[in-house]
């Protein structure tokens, strides 16, 4: 009995160092995906409603559920900074900070149109109905990466939040907007009671977004700061979300695909990031070596 007993205790002792090595070798080899300038950056994500109304705009409330708590799951932090109410139900827009190392690097991989095909809950006759929404990613730049803004070319607006939709941000009469009238780009924040917080949280978006642009115009390939989203619409998708005939949710870059659409919407994201970080640094060595 002793013998088998330490025989035991042997094999034991051996998994538990073969589990501890597997998961070494996964971390590295998960961060060696991750070598990009900005990937270890925090990251502000901001979901747009697209085609599709009140559906798009529950479609996007959806989406909004499923990356806070992927982001609940990864030890992230999670603010939410402006949001703007659907109509009837939903959002029609959310800006939101997920902020932890690498959290860049991950979510640059949901860049990109959404897809959702489900019998609406809003239409009486039960009829399928096809939604879409928007996901833009951009990081948070250390201060040691300069991006030029001129103050003249800034329109300021403040405004008094709440309404419908309010349950997703705190009450304050002290919101800010900023538009950058060069580029048409414009970026809110009203999670802070101080004007002067979320004057200044607007403007660390604004200038991660305008460093997007600037970088994207230097490589001139412009449709990578919209993301691969372009129109928000059908054809455009990188990912689909099926609940009706079947249950599916396929991303059309790297053909990765599940059945299990409940866990993806509870936020079980890495698969598809994973997969859409190795196909990348696919094609970057294939650039290298000139395959």
């Amino acid at each position: 009995m002793e013998e088998g007993a330490e025989q035991q205790h042997a094999w034991d002792e051996v998994s538990k160092i073969l589990r501890h090595g597997d998961a070494v070798y996964q971390k590295l080899r998960l961060q060696s995906l991750l070598g990009g300038k900005l990937d270890a950056c925090n990251a502000f994500v901001t979901i747009h409603s697209g085609a599709g109304g009140t559906e798009s705009c529950d479609w996007a409330d959806m989406l909004f559920r499923m990356y806070r708590m992927y982001a609940e799951d990864a030890g992230f932090e999670f603010e939410i900074m402006d949001s703007q109410a659907g109509d009837e139900a939903g959002l029609k827009s959310v800006t939101f900070s997920v902020t932890g190392g690498y959290a860049y690097g991950f979510l640059k991989a949901e860049r990109g149109v959404h897809r959702l095909v489900r019998i609406s809950p809003f239409d009486s006759n039960k009829r399928r109905h096809t939604s879409f929404c928007s996901l833009d990613v951009v990081a948070e730049l250390d201060d040691d990466i300069e991006v030029e803004i001129n103050e003249a070319d800034l329109r300021v607006d403040t405004y008094r939040s709440g309404g419908a939709g309010g349950q997703h941000v705190n009450k304050t009469d002290s919101a800010i907007r900023i538009t950058h009238l060069p580029t048409g780009i414009v970026v809110a924040c009203q999670s802070e009671r101080s004007q002067h917080k979320n004057r200044s949280k607007a403007m660390s978006v604004l200038k991660a977004k305008i460093y997007e642009l600037q970088a994207d115009k230097q490589r001139k390939e412009m449709e990578r700061f919209y993301g691969e989203k372009g129109e928000i619409a059908w054809g455009s998708q990188i990912r689909s979300y099926v609940l009706q005939p079947y249950t599916m949710v396929k991303d059309h870059r790297t053909e990765h695909q599940t059945g299990n659409v409940s866990a993806v919407l509870d936020g079980e994201l890495q698969a598809f990031i994973e997969a859409w970080l190795h196909m990348k640094a696919g094609e970057a060595s294939s650039k290298i070596t000139g395959g």
